[in-house]
């Protein structure tokens, strides 16, 4: 039987520690909409195809279809987050542990906004749990490396095929003969599909901690039946919309701007290139990072085009990528290590 909400309530009321970790999980919800989702809608933004405003609101509208349409079906990218390190040491001690590991995302996120950096809250996620699992449990015997194998598969896919993508869909629009108009107005389906896709991706990763804070709560994190309650994805995806209706400008002109110049032609090509990685990569259920798909695909279609990217903003880019794992896994381990011994 799936949890009921007022079941949930009810543990929220009687557990401090799983009440402060949901309001963290939210939160962690909010900031992804806010830094995340701006990845779908840079093209149709910088090439005018929709103001900022309706750009945001058509991406907020598909995060919450996504998540809500996608998980009813196929939950695999939930149960691999769900299950990517197990906690030992009661109740109480474990979701300490995954309260310390949503704080490590939060304050990562907030500091990627800042400089305008597109990372990815997918891998912080992962990293940030596995590293407070290994405060919690004092070795790295607890991460289960199969899950994280499906991870560093999906980094792979979502930064080659990305970029493959970009650049093969760029030279099949090149040829197109269409006005400017024309391919601004296709644009429109690509963006909501790509924020469509964001959230089928990563409201069920945010959607397999829930489950695994109520786990914890109760002392389990076994790996039964796996049963998605509807007011948990209603959850989900209205706070992630919420994120999403927030902005992201900051980002938009990295990606969107200083990266790569996009025209009309190229906006529609980037969008094409990382719905279709990020429809395969669900289909696999494989958890992707929509960032790295997203921008690789920015930077296939800039490479292939006469304005060619500006590498060393792609550098940064990359480089934050690079420390997510390490970075986020020692923010995750260290606050656990705080927050069990306060």
């Amino acid at each position: 039987m799936p949890l009921s909400f007022v079941e949930f309530l009810g543990q929220l009321s009687r557990n401090p520690a799983l009440f402060g970790t949901v309001l963290l999980i939210l939160a962690v919800l909010v900031v992804n909409g806010w830094t995340d989702a701006p990845n779908a809608i840079a093209g149709a933004v910088v090439t005018e195809a929709l103001s900022f405003r309706s750009a945001v609101l058509l991406a907020a509208v598909c995060n919450f279809l996504g998540v809500l349409c996608v998980t009813s079906v196929n939950a695999s990218v939930a149960e691999t987050v769900y299950s990517i390190a197990s906690f030992g040491g009661g109740p109480r001690a474990a979701l300490t542990a995954l309260c310390a590991a949503m704080t490590a995302i939060v304050l990562w996120a907030a500091a990627a906004w800042r400089f305008g950096i597109p990372t990815s809250e997918s891998h912080a996620l992962v990293a940030g749990i596995s590293g407070a699992a290994a405060a919690l449990e004092g070795s790295l015997s607890c991460i289960r490396w199969d899950c994280w194998s499906k991870v560093i598969l999906g980094l792979v896919m979502s930064t080659t095929a990305g970029f493959c993508a970009g650049r093969l869909a760029h030279g099949r629009l090149r040829a197109v003969k269409a006005s400017p108009r024309t391919l601004r107005v296709a644009q429109l389906p690509g963006a909501a599909a790509a924020a469509f896709l964001h959230g089928a991706q990563d409201g069920q990763k945010f959607i397999g901690v829930f489950l695994l804070g109520t786990a914890l709560a109760q002392g389990r994190a076994d790996e039964g039946a796996f049963v998605i309650p509807l007011w948990l994805m209603g959850l989900c995806a209205g706070f992630m919309a919420l994120g999403t209706l927030m902005g992201g400008r900051r980002i938009i002109d990295t990606v969107g701007r200083e990266m790569v110049s996009l025209g009309p032609k190229e906006g529609l090509a980037a969008d094409l290139a990382s719905t279709a990685c990020l429809l395969g990569a669900t289909l696999l259920g494989l958890p992707v990072s929509t960032t790295h798909t997203r921008t690789c695909a920015l930077l296939g279609v800039g490479s292939a085009g006469e304005n060619r990217p500006d590498w060393p903003v792609a550098g940064k880019i990359a480089l934050a990528w690079v420390l997510t794992f390490p970075g986020c896994m020692a923010i995750g381990y260290w606050t656990a290590r705080v927050f069990l011994a306060a």
